[in-house]
């Protein structure tokens, strides 16, 4: 049987003992989104990307790191805040956001963000 990216990277979060998701839908997530719904683990929806960041520092209390989900562009940029202040703090946190197509990097396409050297400064790791 054949998975998606999607479905690899739910299958994995699950794998590795997350239950709880927070994040805020949009157009290049939308996939991991439908790859949620067919899983175990739950997605906590909130009002905005930020909102979903500072959620998942729950895993202050929770001894698991948090794990956060958004969408390209204003949706990634609004995360930066909360990776920062994660950083600061020592809370293990994981943040995967959409992004245009590896082929479209660096053509200025529809919501395309450098969020990749955005956090650069605030994160253990980082990829694309």
């Amino acid at each position: 049987m054949m998975l998606s990216g999607a479905e690899i990277l739910v299958n994995c979060l699950a794998e590795q003992g997350v239950q709880t998701i927070f994040g805020y839908p949009g157009a290049s997530i939308l996939s991991v989104y439908d790859a949620l719904a067919a899983s175990s683990v739950r997605h906590v929806l909130t009002a905005h990307e930020q909102g979903a960041c500072f959620a998942a520092g729950y895993a202050r209390r929770s001894g698991r790191a948090g794990v956060v989900l958004a969408t390209s562009g204003p949706g990634a940029t609004n995360l930066v805040t909360g990776i920062a202040d994660a950083y600061m703090d020592s809370v293990p946190l994981v943040a995967v956001t959409g992004n245009v197509p590896l082929s479209r990097l660096g053509h200025d396409s529809f919501q395309e963000v450098d969020i990749f050297g955005m956090t650069m400064p605030v994160t253990k790791y980082g990829m694309i």
